[in-house]
């Protein structure tokens, strides 16, 4: 796909993360996967990151990546931009994106490293290292051990041409605030901390047009509609909404660590459109809090 319809995509648009479908026995399900994806397509997003942070990637191994990439590149036949994820040792992101380069990809999400500790010059050549091993574009995740300053950013723009957005996984407006005036338009900037609804009105003031909806994986209407009036300066549904259903959804979400992606699956398990159970270490919600999001679901239906 050319670049400025992959960029145009990711500037406006309601962005899909969708979760990885597992079958009873914990293992990932093929066709499975190829109707949520198709589903997802159907409902109007800009574009589709696969493998991501809500699809479980820290928990796939190789085989299962390139499964995935393969069947979200055959479901959404052009239709939109598929983009997957990138990461873990140097060798491992390498090998993963000529996995991807191979099943036609269109574009990278590149995650942080696993280090408890990492210095900005270490993240920089870690990221320019694999950067440099891939001829696809790249999103870079600013989040966790990963996180890059306006300055570091900006050079490693400088330094690799196929980087052409960032993800914002901090919550930090200033900071990346910071980055924006920094950089400029010389990447896209896509708001990405967990239910990114909750401050995409922030994001916005600040020119970040888009983000991630893992909600849309259960309440795909919703989110569209959300999106929409955010865009359109709707601000009584956007404060309905937000107050309805995001702020809960938070609340909810701030009750156990992995509930980011916990509560998605099991919201997806409400609807019909069960992807299965998360993968340890992540835990399902318990049976109270799986009634609590079930009760803000139907309240929001």
């Amino acid at each position: 796909m050319e670049l400025s319809k992959i960029k145009s995509a990711l500037e406006d648009g309601l962005l899909s993360f969708p979760i990885t479908d597992f079958n009873e026995k914990g293992e990932f399900s093929a066709d499975a996967y190829a109707d949520r994806i198709e589903w997802f397509v159907n409902n109007d997003v800009s574009s589709i990151f696969v493998a991501g942070g809500t699809g479980e990637f820290f928990s796939l191994s190789a085989s299962e990546y390139e499964q995935i990439i393969k069947v979200s590149v055959e479901t959404t036949a052009g239709r939109v931009p598929v983009i997957s994820s990138i990461g873990r040792s140097i060798p491992e992101a390498i090998s993963f994106a000529k996995m991807a380069e191979n099943a036609g990809i269109d574009a990278l999400l590149f995650f942080p490293p696993y280090l408890t500790e990492c210095p900005q010059e270490g993240v920089f050549e870690y990221a320019k290292t694999i950067l440099n091993n891939t001829a696809l574009p790249v999103i870079y995740y600013n989040r966790g051990n990963g996180i890059l300053s306006a300055e570091y950013i900006k050079k490693l723009a400088d330094t690799c041409p196929n980087l052409i957005g960032l993800k914002d996984g901090t919550g930090n407006m200033q900071d990346l605030n910071d980055t924006i005036k920094t950089v400029g338009n010389r990447l896209s900037y896509i708001g990405g901390v967990p239910t990114a609804e909750i401050i995409s009105e922030a994001y916005l003031s600040i020119g970040v047009n888009t983000y991630s909806s893992a909600a849309f994986n259960f309440v795909p209407e919703l989110a569209n509609k959300f999106y929409k009036a955010l865009r359109a300066g709707d601000h009584s549904t956007v404060k309905e909404i937000t107050q309805k259903f995001y702020i809960p959804l938070v609340r909810l979400r701030g009750k156990k660590n992995g509930y980011a992606v916990s509560l998605i699956k099991a919201g997806a398990k409400i609807i019909g459109r069960s992807a299965g159970d998360v993968r340890p270490p992540l835990v399902m919600p318990t049976p109270e809090h799986f009634l609590e999001l079930e009760n803000i679901i139907r309240a929001n239906s």
